[in-house]
């Protein structure tokens, strides 16, 4: 069976031919060496839009995933059929082997661990713009025009990456001076805190959220006690995004769970709106909406316990 499962992923990304893809060495970590993959875009007679590049984190709970993993190729081939160079990264496994507990007795101890896995993602991020950055010229990447997304985890790291780069932090640094993302597609996110509720010390970019109002894996609201937190979709919109009168677009899906952390394909119509309203025209769109869709891929649910 497990080879069956094999042959058949391999033969999925044998038809996903990509135009041209290139890897490249981006940082190099004790533990690792970090990588990037490039997929450039069709070409588009006729298109003078100004298409972002789409960097992508990917999912796996801090303990697993990688940068090609063969279930999200079909989206990326999406993203290049539709003119957007796709950028996907590596970063280190921050809780992989790390003993998580989300009895009382351990809640914080987790929460600690959780913390650091996703400053440790947002620090191999960095790097990764770093490069983009420094080798601009010669992968015809606009540093003004870059958008992050990601997915569960890489969600997290995403949404982190702009809190950070939006309040300089030391982390930040790395970045060009300057430096902003021009917007974030978060797929079932959140931002882990130690000092209580998110805040932006300037304009953070458009923000496109999309999250199941039944997770179980990344709050969808928010989840933690005193000033630490799991501060998820619904929370950041209604606490910190909302109230500033900063722009976003929620799409809120009832019933659903952590699935709507890989429903990226099925998701294409909010995505490509989000792009072309808010990042390339520039548009203050906001969106707050409830759906309930019967169309909509749906997943057994996950929660933390089943992870780690």
């Amino acid at each position: 069976m497990k080879r069956t499962v094999l042959l058949l992923l391999g033969l999925l990304v044998t038809v996903l031919s990509f135009a041209q893809k290139s890897t490249y060495m981006v940082a190099r970590r004790d533990t690792c060496d970090l990588y990037m993959d490039v997929y450039e875009p069709t070409v588009i007679p006729g298109d003078t839009l100004q298409r972002p590049t789409i960097l992508y984190v990917f999912g796996g709970g801090f303990i697993t995933g990688q940068r090609d993993d063969p279930w999200v190729l079909p989206w990326f081939k999406l993203l290049n059929e539709n003119g957007y160079r796709v950028v996907s990264v590596d970063y280190r496994l921050g809780l992989k082997g790390v003993p998580m507990k989300f009895d009382l007795f351990h809640l914080i101890q987790s929460a600690n661990y959780t913390k650091k896995a996703v400053d440790m993602g947002v620090e191999d991020v960095f790097a990764a713009v770093r490069y983009l950055a420094d080798h601009q010229e010669e992968l015809g990447v606009d540093m003004d025009n870059v958008v992050i997304s990601g997915s569960s985890a890489g969600a997290m790291i995403s949404l982190s990456s702009e809190l950070e780069a939006c309040n300089r932090t030391v982390r930040a640094a790395i970045l060009p001076e300057g430096f902003h993302f021009a917007g974030v597609m978060s797929f079932a996110g959140a931002i882990m805190s130690d000092s209580g509720k998110p805040e932006y010390k300037r304009t953070p970019c458009p923000q496109l959220l999309i999250h199941g109002t039944e997770d179980g894996a990344v709050a969808y609201d928010k989840m933690g006690f005193g000033r630490w937190g799991m501060f998820g979709s619904s929370y950041l919109v209604e606490r910190v995004l909302a109230p500033a009168g900063y722009v976003y677009q929620f799409y809120r899906y009832v019933g659903h769970t952590h699935d709507m952390a890989a429903n990226m394909m099925a998701n294409w119509p909010e995505e490509k709106r989000f792009l072309e309203v808010s990042v390339m025209g520039k548009k203050p769109l906001i969106l707050d909406c409830t759906l309930d869709d019967p169309t909509m891929p749906a997943w057994q649910s996950v929660s933390l316990d089943d992870i780690y």
